[in-house]
């Protein structure tokens, strides 16, 4: 299919139900139903001599019989497996042919992949050689599997020891003796071995053997938010009589991940010895599983922005580049085979059981995925099951490939409360919801509360900004989006899904917010609830990481979508942060403060690890015309790296309005502003209905009555922008101020940069904040970083929830030497 469309075969896939029209059928049934060739050439120079020709696969759906220049070589089964093979007697100078017959995908029948209810299964089932073939040339002997090893003292942090190690194979036919030889964090290592025809050996360095691998005051790798990430090289070289015969290196760094089991069972994570919160979200690749390098560069920043300190991937594992990346960004990732398909058929009552075929290929992708992940700092874990932790068998052959491969980070039995007998219980839960409930319902002590690892869960539906909802939706889809809750949405979930219907979200919507009016209104509206939702998640598990039951990790379900969807994301396929984005972004800043909805506390939090001195405080609750009825100042607030604290309980206010606010401010001693929080509370809140709780969501008895927000007079807002480039970055600056004449709050200011009104927005785009709130008398500057655009004045362009839309003219400033 990516094949399909980048040839332009089939035309806006992603726009309205197109996709359905792919699946057409030819003379012999299913498009994809039959084989289908891939062919590449290669040209060889001549008069290279000794030199092994190797051809590696790295993964193909479902699988391939493999031809070189005419000449069937070999089959290669699974989406994950590396195969590699010496081709050399196939080969010759100049162009040599490689084809591959792919044969169809079903990911019911094989160890692929699968998309379950993420959105629509691409009709190809993701067939063909996702990871690419390589071609490969060394000479008599080859270098394999590079590692390092790196064992650091606690709590000092101040000693590690290297253990370096690297496969050393001899393809040739007669003995040679070979030298390998190289640096590892800049200390030289040298070994010379002596291997058989054919024969394989581990070559390992260790203090013991090269003293200079004992490392004194390393530099350690940290996850984001509390540390630096440095990364370490090593480089090998193998010399054959005199001649170098092969190369191989890796980046690596220098950390310790453990993990345990909390007093109520709950996997608690450690880094350097230090408990770590896990933050983060669920990863989809593309749909067609097509490789964009800028894009996921562009991903990865917004997790960055976002303040998340994990990824987890369920199944559809990346390749290196995906997890260099987070080796670069210190973001910590959670690995694991998926769900609902071939890979847990064995797991689930009534299942298909593997036969000796699935049997050796789930051994060989975990294998390959052991050697592949092993070296990356940024991985913390293995999760050998999903929903389901494999049967005993499947299970021991999990973990015994894993410790063959040197394997040292925690396997985890699934992300479901399960265990198996070689990895103990897992430790986490997946109670849901996945659709919508109300932002209190984070704060509880039931199903998906904050406490525990809760591996997936989100109140669902995410809607994206009107633009983007015209790309993707047809004038049909965006009429029923608002006037039609209980009608299937096809960019909502698979149509078998409860998913496929957003009437849980739209009735929350209609009864907190009041019922649409509009298209504009209803996005409008979603606007409010994504941010506010998505915020509580994150904050309570934040605010109770210190509890009894403590909070120890959440995974948003999801981070990202294979294609536009109006679900679970925490920014839309069109890269357009949104909602659910900021409200992410707010609540997990480094130094936070917060309201918890189920004591009325207002909490502090601090995910570094330094300690905060002399900080101060504001709170203020105000009515729906803006006066203040409560207000109090604190200062000399000290928190101690990775702690919360309560600084204040608000009082119960006779009088207040229905719908009211509170406003939080917390700074320096300076007066410097670290996080500003806003927050429209109802004096009616949600009422939830537990004892009708199913896998996916909580219904509730009564709503919250937000409605008075509809009321709110439009409010006057001065923008100010100037924009000024930064290398190869563009910086646009905006101050939004609301006048003291203001008749009321500029309530969910949203700042978008366009390449001239209502022109094409600059996307990717890195806001330090957005969807912010004002009062009369208040100002705020935020500043966006996006790829430079080349236009001479941008535009800003602002509008918010009671705030006329308006365009200012962001000029560049004339850069000065």
């Amino acid at each position: 299919m990516a094949g399909l469309l980048e040839n332009g075969l089939y035309k806006d896939v992603f726009h309205s139900d197109n996709l359905r029209a792919v699946q057409v059928p030819d003379s012999s049934g299913n498009l994809f139903a039959t084989p289908w060739w891939y062919r590449g050439e290669f040209v060889l120079p001549a008069g290279a001599k000794n030199l092994h020709t190797l051809l590696r696969s790295n993964g193909i759906i479902a699988s391939a019989d493999i031809w070189l220049n005419g000449h069937r070589i070999t089959e290669s089964a699974g989406a994950y497996p590396v195969h590699e093979l010496d081709v050399t007697q196939w080969v010759h100078a100049g162009a040599n042919t490689l084809a591959l017959e792919v044969h169809p995908a079903d990911p019911r029948t094989a160890l692929t992949t699968s998309w379950v209810d993420w959105n629509p299964t691409p009709p190809d089932n993701n067939m063909g050689p996702w990871r690419g073939v390589d071609i490969v040339r060394a000479g008599p002997v080859e270098l394999r599997y590079p590692q390092v090893i790196a064992s650091l003292s606690l709590p000092g942090l101040s000693h590690a020891d290297l253990t370096v190690q690297v496969e050393a194979k001899n393809l040739d036919t007669v003995a040679h003796d070979a030298t390998i030889a190289g640096t590892a964090a800049g200390v030289p290592l040298q070994q010379t071995i002596h291997l058989d025809p054919g024969q394989a050996q581990v070559v390992a360095f260790s203090p013991r053997s090269t003293p200079g691998l004992a490392l004194d005051h390393p530099k350690i790798w940290w996850p984001a938010g509390m540390g630096g990430h440095p990364l370490y090289r090593l480089d090998l070289s193998a010399t054959v009589d005199g001649a170098i015969s092969d190369k191989a290196g890796t980046t690596f760094g220098i950390r310790s991940v453990s993990s345990s089991l909390t007093r109520q069972g709950y996997r608690q994570f450690y880094v350097n010895g230090k408990p770590v919160l896990i933050r983060g979200a669920g990863w989809a690749p593309d749909m067609f599983l097509r490789d964009d390098p800028a894009r996921m560069e562009a991903e990865f920043s917004y997790v960055r922005n976002l303040g998340l300190n994990t990824i987890r991937s369920e199944g559809k594992l990346e390749d290196q580049r995906f997890y260099d990346l987070a080796d670069r960004d210190g973001i910590m990732i959670l690995a694991g085979w998926e769900c609902c398909d071939k890979w847990e058929s064995a797991a689930r009552t009534g299942g298909a059981p593997w036969n000796a075929d699935d049997e050796k290929v789930a051994g060989d992708s975990m294998a390959s995925e052991a050697r592949l992940l092993r070296n990356h700092p940024s991985v913390i874990g293995f999760l050998i099951g999903s929903d389901n932790a494999p049967p005993p068998a499947v299970a021991k052959m999990y973990v015994d490939t894993l410790h063959a491969a040197d394997w040292r980070l925690p396997i985890v039995a699934a992300a479901s409360d399960q265990a198996t007998a070689e990895t103990g219980p897992s430790g986490m839960k997946m109670a849901g919801p996945y659709a919508w409930i109300p932002p209190a319902y984070w704060y509880a002590d039931k199903l998906g509360g904050a406490f525990g690892f809760d591996s997936e869960v989100s109140a669902g539906a995410d809607i994206p900004r009107l633009e983007d909802l015209r790309r993707m939706l047809s004038p049909q889809e965006q009429e029923a989006l608002w006037k039609y809750p209980e009608l299937r949405q096809y960019h909502a979930s698979a149509a078998w899904s409860p998913f496929a219907v957003l009437a849980p979200f739209d009735h929350a919507l209609a009864r907190r917010y009041g019922a649409p009016s509009s298209l504009a209104d209803y996005v409008a509206k979603a606007q409010l609830d994504n941010y506010d939702n998505v915020r509580a998640q994150f904050e309570a598990f934040s605010a109770h990481m210190d509890a009894a039951n403590p909070a120890t990790g959440v995974i948003y379900w999801m981070l990202n979508n294979a294609w536009p969807s109006l679900h679970w994301h925490l920014y839309d396929y069109y890269l357009n942060p949104a909602g659910a984005y900021f409200g992410a972004k707010k609540a997990n800043e480094p130094l936070h403060i917060q309201y918890a909805y189920d004591s009325n506390a207002v909490v502090l939090v601090n995910h570094t690890l330094d300690d905060a001195h002399g900080l101060q405080a504001d709170i203020r609750v105000r009515d729906l015309d803006g006066s203040v009825r409560y207000e109090k100042h604190l200062q000399g607030i000290a928190l101690a790296g990775n702690h919360t604290r309560r600084l204040a309980t608000l009082p119960a206010i006779a009088g207040l309005s229905r719908t009211y606010f509170v406003e939080l401010a917390l700074s320096t001693s300076a007066g410097k502003p670290l996080s500003r929080n806003v927050y429209w509370l109802s004096t009616q809140a949600d009422q939830l209905d537990w004892d009708r709780s199913n896998w996916y969501l909580t219904p509730l008895n009564r709503y919250a009555d937000l409605t008075a927000l509809q009321s709110l007079p439009a409010a006057t807002s001065e923008v100010r922008a100037s924009t000024r480039r930064e290398g190869g970055e563009d910086v646009t600056t905006v101050t939004l101020s609301v006048p003291v004449a203001s008749r009321t709050v500029a309530l969910f200011q949203h700042i978008s940069i366009s390449d001239g009104a209502h022109g094409a927005l600059a996307l990717p785009v890195l806001w330090n904040d957005n969807d912010v709130t004002l009062w009369p008398g208040e100002s705020m500057v935020l500043t966006a970083r996006y790829a430079a655009q080349g236009i001479a004045a941008p535009v800003v362009e602002v509008d918010g929830w009671n705030v006329p839309a308006r365009s200012v003219p962001a000029a560049m400033q004339e850069t000065r030497h």
